[in-house]
């Protein structure tokens, strides 16, 4: 049954011609925009970061550089170099110390460390400037790490610094990070002193809040060694053991780049950039989940699936409505053919539609209708015979009383003071004066333009602002003799085709000029145009004279073939698509006589 049944065979094939390729273009869909928007987000990233490493090593740049402008100071060389400091060099090093601590309003404490001894000189934003020795908080590390490095800089991490709390007097720990600068005795590599600068990192953390959605993604600032700075999820940092995901990063020799990482707590990738060593050495990571990296790809992959769910219902409501269509029509004609085996010759059902089964069904009308017909033969000779003749009796009328009475309508417009109806009347009667001279096959150009400009005025009364149209003509030619009625077909093309496919106003413009012994006249509209296929049809048929199918343009083929009987090959027609919209028809023909042959002398 299912084998026999065209409804079940045309929904088995519609659904698979639809489920497959709607299937597999959606699978395609998902995973390039997947691909796609992965690389995008990377390169998005990876261009932010590269802006917060730009903003972030700017501003350790310039706090760097606040030690590095003391060696253009000789009292202060002096002072370093000099075991027994005078006053005068005192009150130096305490003039720069303020200054250095008053630059930045995140500086907290700025002291100075001698090599060769204990003694040190500091000032904090609690304290003035105090000369001391050295306590045992001082961090040797860091200032051997700033003696070895190739800057003489070290950069030492976040610490806690404890902070005296005047209101109460408790002391509590601040988070402050250090820039170390070890001094030189140049152009010797002594060591003369250390010079440290602690500054809060509350413009490092506004900063790196800039990087990243707090909602969905993940930034952290980490030092070479592998020690957190700054993490998105918490403002304050205790001490943290190392996460395996930080050893790959801070062990890669890339500057910047991208890292794909998966554990328990995390699938998605990572975006790194390193700063210089000068700046430090950190690196900014900024760590984005699949499931956020992906999110606007599975919106899109959930909305093909809807609009897919809903093309198969639709598919399948189609399905049954053509299969109905079908079947139905099919069931009525078998009806009809039932009663005409009958003896029953009225065929009575409606239009079964314009498909094949429609014409099948007309052609089934026109074949009763002929054997109808030979039956009542004489009846209906009879009747064609009387029609015929009403029919000559009508073609009969007179032109001229037709032109009488266009002008006695037009003198009654004029006395009810109606002279737009004059107007249309004298353009019509034109019309059909011109049209109606069957003894000229050529006139001059300047008939023709009056004749088309009569013709497009009353195209204009009848679609108003809807229509504009120009002439552009040259002078020279307007004595030119053309075949008569040459142009009209062309514009009427226009009105039948492309007229009301238009987008905006419809335009059509009307040149002609003179060309190298030739009489050029183009008409350009702003319609569809002619697509390809058709265009190539056309041409075919100006060649071999074959049928073309319905809605293809016949004036265009009259022009044509008059044109052949006029001059031979030495006129041409030409069509082309221009590229803002509409078609371009382009007549030359040739100004000599020789070689004319009259149409009238063909047939």
């Amino acid at each position: 049954m299912f084998k026999k049944s065209i409804r079940n065979k045309l929904i088995a094939l519609l659904l698979l011609t639809t489920i497959v390729p709607f299937g597999t273009s959606i699978a395609v869909t998902y995973y390039h925009i997947k691909a796609s928007l992965r690389d995008q987000i990377v390169q998005e990233n990876r261009n932010l970061l590269y802006q917060g490493k730009v903003n972030l090593e700017s501003y350790i740049s310039e706090l760097s550089g606040l030690s590095l402008t003391l060696y253009n100071n000789p009292n202060f060389l002096n002072f370093l170099k000099s075991a027994n400091n005078n006053y005068t060099a005192m009150d130096t090093v305490k003039d720069i110390l303020q200054t250095i601590l008053h630059t930045e309003e995140n500086i907290e404490r700025v002291y100075i460390s001698f090599a060769q001894d204990d003694r040190i000189v500091s000032i904090s934003k609690q304290s003035a400037v105090v000369f001391s020795t050295r306590s045992q908080d001082v961090n040797f590390e860091a200032f051997e790490k700033a003696k070895n490095s190739p800057s003489k800089l070290y950069i030492e991490p976040i610490h806690f610094q404890n902070e005296v709390d005047t209101v109460i007097n408790v002391k509590r720990p601040k988070p402050v990070v250090s820039i170390h600068r070890s001094f030189i005795n140049t152009p010797s590599d002594e060591v003369l002193a250390y010079i440290s600068l602690e500054f809060t990192p509350d413009k490092i953390f506004e900063l790196s809040k800039n990087l990243y959605n707090k909602e969905n993604e993940e930034f952290y600032i980490i030092t070479p060694e592998g020690n957190l700075i700054y993490r998105s999820s918490l403002n304050t940092l205790p001490n943290e053991k190392k996460q395996e995901w930080i050893g790959p990063l801070v062990n890669t020799n890339e500057e910047q780049g991208a890292m794909e990482w998966k554990d328990a707590f995390f699938d998605g990738v990572m975006i790194y950039n390193k700063l210089p060593q000068p700046a430090g050495g950190w690196m900014l990571v900024k760590r984005i989940p699949y499931a956020t990296l992906y999110q606007s790809v599975f919106r899109v992959a959930i909305i093909n699936i809807m609009f897919g769910v809903i093309g198969l219902i639709l598919v399948v409501l189609a399905t049954l409505f053509v299969s109905f269509k079908i079947t139905s029509p099919i069931r009525v004609l078998l009806q009809n053919i039932h009663q005409v085996e009958k003896g029953n010759m009225q065929v009575e059902f409606q239009s079964l539609g314009t498909d094949e089964i429609g014409i099948l069904g007309d052609r089934f009308k026109q074949m009763i209708e002929k054997i109808n017909h030979l039956i009542n033969k004489e009846y209906k000779l009879e009747l064609e015979n009387k029609t015929n003749q009403l029919r000559v009796l009508q073609s009969q009328i007179n032109p001229h009383f037709l032109y009488n009475a266009l002008q006695s309508i037009g003198t009654v417009a004029l006395k009810n003071n109606v002279p737009q109806i004059y107007s249309l009347i004298t353009h019509l009667s034109k019309i059909m004066r011109y049209g109606m001279n069957m003894e000229e096959d050529k006139v001059p150009l300047l008939k023709e333009i009056n004749y088309m400009k009569a013709f497009l005025l009353l195209q204009k009364e009848r679609f108003g602002d809807q229509f504009e149209y120009v002439f552009d003509i040259e002078e020279k030619a307007l004595n030119v003799a053309i075949p008569k009625m040459i142009i009209q077909p062309i514009i009427e093309n226009y009105f039948k085709h492309g007229f009301e496919s238009r987008v905006g106003i419809g335009k059509l413009l009307l040149a002609c000029r003179l060309e190298k012994g030739e009489v050029v006249i183009e008409v350009l509209d702003n319609g569809v145009g002619i697509s390809e296929e058709r265009l190539q049809e056309i041409y075919s048929h100006f060649d071999n004279h074959s049928t073309l199918r319905e809605g293809t343009n016949i004036g265009l083929k009259n022009v044509y073939a008059r044109l052949k009987l006029y001059y031979n090959d030495q006129a041409t027609l030409q069509l082309q698509n221009v590229e803002e919209g509409g078609l371009l028809v382009t007549m030359r023909l040739p100004i000599s006589e020789e070689g004319v042959h009259d149409e009238g002398n063909h047939s």
